[in-house]
């Protein structure tokens, strides 16, 4: 609730006086609320948002501007966005009943107009975005995204939140590479597993990474090296010299977690912490 106070003034004869000051309480009819279906977020993901408007008084609503600023921060001059609408995403829903999707008068910051809420009723916006290059991804990234309501009848917006946070995490890739590619019968190669990690958190002893492949050719005195480090069999390793199924041992393998800087255009660039595994054998 907002209070107002006000006083009058009285003139006569060239002389004026004031009246005492009276003090009113204005109630507030209209509220705001706006939730994240979701509260996490992955790179490359999206982020659904429900907002909810619910009028108590007795006047409709009518025309409303409903404003979401996509958690839009400054970098230097500029203001960039780190969620951007998902076009034709939106449902807009009066009194649980759906109706005819309003087109966004604007994406950057998202804003709808025309928007109805009924005496003593409600209604309801809700649209998915998708992350952009501008979303934090480190173990404290977090994007808070606020929404405003404007419009007749309004003294001043009305204004709700909501905040997401990145997933905390490993988030893993295998690459294999050969070399040589061109093998002549009883000659040696060797693959190379390259392992990264694009998320906020270390791959630790406890995720219990592993490896398997079966290498067909077969390979013959197999020799393995993880980050440079001889690795012994049975300690580090198994190896079925029958089927050719190379397996790590849970546990053995870690990878650090990646590094997150951003550049002055205010975009994440990821770097991915990475670890080596070789194997080296004869077909």
């Amino acid at each position: 609730m907002a209070t107002f106070t006000n006083r009058a003034t009285l003139t006569y004869s060239g002389r004026s006086t004031d009246s005492n000051t009276v003090t009113g309480t204005l109630a507030e009819t209209l509220s705001v609320t706006k939730t994240a279906l979701i509260d996490t977020y992955l790179p490359g993901g999206t982020s659904a948002y429900v907002v909810s408007l619910v009028n108590t008084g007795a006047t409709p609503y009518t025309g409303l501007t409903v404003t979401d600023d996509l958690g839009a921060y400054p970098v230097g001059e500029s203001q960039i966005y780190p969620l951007a609408y998902l076009d034709g995403s939106v449902l807009y829903y009066i009194n649980g009943v759906l109706q005819a999707s309003p087109a966004p008068v604007a994406t950057q910051p998202l804003t709808f107009t025309g928007i109805t809420v009924p005496a003593g009723g409600n209604a309801t916006l809700v649209y998915d975005t998708a992350l952009t290059g501008f979303a934090p991804l480190d173990a404290a990234g977090q994007i808070t995204n606020r929404v405003d309501v404007t419009g007749a009848g309004l003294t001043a917006p009305v204004t709700d939140t909501a905040t997401v946070t990145a997933v905390a995490g490993a988030e893993l890739t295998i690459t294999k590479a050969l070399n040589p590619t061109v093998v002549p019968e009883n000659g040696v190669i060797t693959y190379t597993f390259t392992i990264q990690n694009y998320g906020n958190a270390d791959a630790v002893a406890t995720d219990d990474v592993s490896v398997t492949d079966t290498f067909d050719p077969i390979l013959e005195n197999i020799t393995v090296t993880y980050e440079g480090v001889a690795w012994t069999e049975g300690t580090e390793y198994t190896y079925d010299e029958t089927t050719g199924v190379f397996t790590t041992v849970p546990s053995q393998i870690t990878v650090p977690a990646a590094t997150y800087t951003q550049s002055e255009t205010g975009e994440w660039i990821v770097t991915p912490g990475t670890v080596t595994l070789t194997v080296t054998g004869t077909v």
